[in-house]
């Protein structure tokens, strides 16, 4: 299994990158993907989650400016990243589960079942 992460890299607060996620060895319609991060001294946190319908759900720090999404086709997952702030700047990682769980669980990280390497994005102010 391998989940591939893409896309990070420097811009200035206000701008946007799109993040992208190339999985491997999964049977990815059936997964359930998500986008983690994690700044320096931080927990890792949920930033966003899509089901296997498509259906997003985003933490509410990134509400209205992260879009996440998929294409089964093509085995990749998505994070566009708009309107970036400072605050913003992490390591961010994919990560895919397989099977439901309720909404409450999906925040911890021991539930996700496989990760990608993260790639940095850096914001500045």
């Amino acid at each position: 299994v391998q989940l591939q992460a893409s896309g990070g890299g420097l811009v200035q607060a206000g701008g946007s990158l799109r993040l992208s996620c190339v999985a491997s060895g999964i049977m990815f319609r059936y997964n359930h993907m998500g986008w983690y991060r994690q700044a320096p001294g931080k927990e890792r946190e949920l930033v966003a989650r899509v089901d296997t319908s498509g259906s997003p759900n985003y933490a509410d720090s990134v509400k209205g400016r992260f879009t996440i999404s998929r294409d089964n086709a093509k085995n990749t997952v998505y994070l566009e990243m708009n309107s970036l702030k400072p605050e913003d700047t992490a390591v961010y990682y994919c990560a895919a589960r397989r099977n439901n769980l309720i909404a409450s669980a999906w925040s911890d990280s021991r539930q996700w079942e496989y990760w990608g390497q993260g790639t940095l994005v850096t914001v500045s102010s």
